[in-house]
């Protein structure tokens, strides 16, 4: 359709056929999600709060990245923070 620049006169038919493409993208990472949840969320973690569990799950979903990280990035990031209490 870009080729030929038909969308631009059927923004609507492009819109939705835009939004049908990213469908099964979005919900592979929604059902990803939903599965770390019931990884992480065990009956010993029922009582976290929501912050907590979001960080948690973002920790899981994203091990590969978190994996790459080390602790010397991780010190040098905290030494760099001027503002924290002790």
């Amino acid at each position: 359709m870009v080729d030929t620049k038909k969308h631009l006169t059927y923004p609507l038919v492009y819109r939705l056929l835009k939004l049908v493409l990213v469908l099964p993208v979005t919900t592979a990472i929604v059902e990803r999600v939903f599965s770390g949840m019931k990884i992480v969320k065990t009956s010993l973690h029922n009582r976290m709060g929501d912050q907590y569990m979001s960080n948690s799950l973002i920790c899981y979903v994203e091990k590969e990245k978190i994996l790459k990280v080390t602790n010397a990035a991780v010190v040098d990031r905290f030494k760099k923070m001027r503002d924290r209490k002790y």
